[in-house]
């Protein structure tokens, strides 16, 4: 296992780094809407959110594989997709498993992991979430 402790995530809030790991967003207190990441209010109807588990199973709705130079100390080359989270109503713009770059498909199951991939805005190495295909 792993020691991650001492790597900071790319973004703070926005998924915990337990095993397993988990994406954290918002669900509007009125309207009942999910939001990722979570909003300081709701975009639609412009009421108070609350932190919520989104989860770490998804469905690749749609996903495509960039092969020219990648940004952040990103490998090259990478996916990226919109996933359909399946604990909440809500579908994402989400990194792919860097090590299964072009071999995903749409309506694959995929699951959230974390490590530390790539760098952050101040060219540091960071934690990010990512899927990877379900076995």
């Amino acid at each position: 296992m792993n020691d991650f402790s001492q790597i900071p995530p790319v973004y703070a809030g926005i998924f915990t780094a337990d095993k397993p790991p988990s994406l954290i967003g918002g669900q509007c207190t009125s309207c009942g809407a999910h939001h990722f990441p979570k909003p300081d209010i709701c975009p639609d109807c412009l009421s108070e959110v609350r932190g919520a588990d989104f989860g770490q199973s998804a469905t690749i709705y749609s996903v495509t594989t960039v092969r020219t130079r990648a940004p952040l100390g990103l490998p090259s080359p990478y996916s990226v997709a919109l996933v359909d989270l399946e604990d909440v109503p809500c579908r994402i713009f989400a990194l792919m498993d860097p090590e299964q770059a072009g071999s995903f498909s749409i309506g694959q199951r995929v699951s959230l992991h974390v490590a530390p991939i790539g760098v952050n805005n101040e060219q540091k190495a960071c934690l990010r979430p990512y899927f990877s295909a379900d076995k």
